[in-house]
């Protein structure tokens, strides 16, 4: 496996990034200064992470996303180790957001990541369509946090 990051032309990675948010113009609000990171393997292109800084103690993942057919083989994993062990000695906390999936809440809650928050009816409000994740319209929010 190897991890790159991206600095320039991150929007040649769109396809993979609206695997983890389906909305082009939500992407497009953070993309630019987000810190991309692409992994490869056997240089395949599998995984993509975009991380922003919040404040001084406090990274984001925007966006961590993985092709489906390698889903479930360590990639999105591998990503979150590389961003902890990244940020580790300048920031604290490193938060992230997601819908109500209980999949994906596992992944992350497997992983030290707690939920500190909720936005109710975000997804109604603020997609121009309904988002739906394992047959369920995602409607909250969740904030997770995870300290470094």
């Amino acid at each position: 496996m190897q991890i790159k990051e991206i600095p320039t032309n991150k929007a040649d990675y769109m396809d993979i990034l609206l695997i983890g948010d389906e909305d082009e113009k939500m992407i497009n609000k953070y993309i630019e200064q987000s810190t991309l990171f692409v992994l490869f393997d056997n240089n395949i292109l599998t995984s993509v992470c975009a991380v922003i800084t919040i404040d001084k103690e406090t990274i984001e993942i925007k966006n961590l996303a993985t092709y489906p057919e390698y889903q479930n083989m360590g990639y999105a994993s591998a990503l979150i180790d590389f961003i902890c062990n990244k940020y580790k000695t300048g920031f604290k906390y490193l938060i992230l957001v997601t819908g109500e999936n209980n999949k994906t809440l596992t992944f992350y809650k497997k992983r030290g990541f707690q939920e500190i928050h909720r936005l109710k009816n975000f997804f109604i409000e603020n997609y121009s369509h309904p988002i739906f994740e394992e047959g369920k319209q995602l409607k909250d929010m969740i904030y997770l946090k995870k300290s470094l």
